[in-house]
């Protein structure tokens, strides 16, 4: 990096791909859950590069068949760097090294966090759009999660959704916002429970909720007596969908409300 770093000039323009012709800037992703959302907003060669992560199945947050018709980095400065993108999308986690690295070759930077409300999502599905150059396609996307997130009717299902480690979502996360309009009461936040909770077998044996979504493959998720406890539905919950926000959001609601209404 520091090579990379020490050889170039000051940096462009943040338009300068505005002067050499190009009618949109180029975009390297390296953030899974901004991966999904410039998919579904960008040109598809304007989009120049994703996360690896999104090539893989048990860290994707979007489809892996999409995903793979994109390149993958690993998200060093070396190979994002050979690809020449006008901007570079990273999370908010990424390395102030590499950072500053990329920052010096000419590349405008900018980072997302993961969005705990849909609000915020819905902000980040904007604010990608815009900087893709395509604000239309952000509003189309915006429409569709909005479409989505209509409230069933009927009393809501005491739910407690396990995730991979044994734990539980905490009250403040998307997932646990998604539930609530999906007509899916928290058993966890009812019980006190916060973010990262453990949530032991012989508890879910003991006082069960009505509904339990699974996302892990620990032993107790996966334990003989959950199939023998009287009024307790089980369901797997693919973990992809806990997460990120955009279009994810969409194929949450689908399967929140697929199980609510089974349940």
């Amino acid at each position: 990096m520091i090579l990379l770093g020490g050889c170039v000039a000051a940096p462009p323009p943040a338009d300068s791909y505005a002067q050499r012709g190009q009618a949109h800037p180029t975009i390297v992703s390296l953030n899974p859950c901004t991966d999904a959302i410039l998919a579904d907003v960008a040109n598809p060669g304007q989009l120049l590069a994703i996360s690896h992560y999104s090539h893989d199945p048990r860290a994707t947050s979007m489809d892996v068949g999409t995903a793979r018709r994109f390149r993958a980095t690993g998200g060093t400065a070396e190979e994002v760097a050979a690809l020449a993108p006008d901007i570079v999308v990273g999370s908010s986690f990424m390395d102030p090294a590499t950072r500053g690295a990329l920052g010096r070759l000419g590349m405008r930077v900018e980072t997302f966090g993961i969005a705990p409300t849909v609000a915020e999502s819905v902000a980040q599905v904007r604010a990608l759009a815009k900087l893709a150059g395509h604000p239309n396609r952000g509003e189309a996307l915006v429409r569709k999660i909005e479409a989505s997130l209509a409230a069933p009717g009927g009393p809501p299902v005491e739910t407690a959704l396990w995730q991979a480690g044994g734990i539980v979502p905490g009250r403040d996360t998307l997932i646990a916002e998604l539930m609530t309009r999906a007509g899916l009461a928290s058993y966890s936040a009812r019980r006190g429970m916060a973010q990262g909770d453990y949530l032991p077998l012989e508890r879910v044996v003991a006082d069960p909720p009505a509904l339990l979504l699974v996302t892990g493959s620990e032993r107790a998720q996966r334990h003989p007596v959950l199939a023998r406890i009287a009024g307790l539905q089980v369901e797997s919950f693919d973990p992809a969908l806990t997460y990120c926000g955009g279009p994810s959001i969409i194929r949450a609601m689908a399967r929140l409300r697929a199980v609510r209404a089974a349940a």
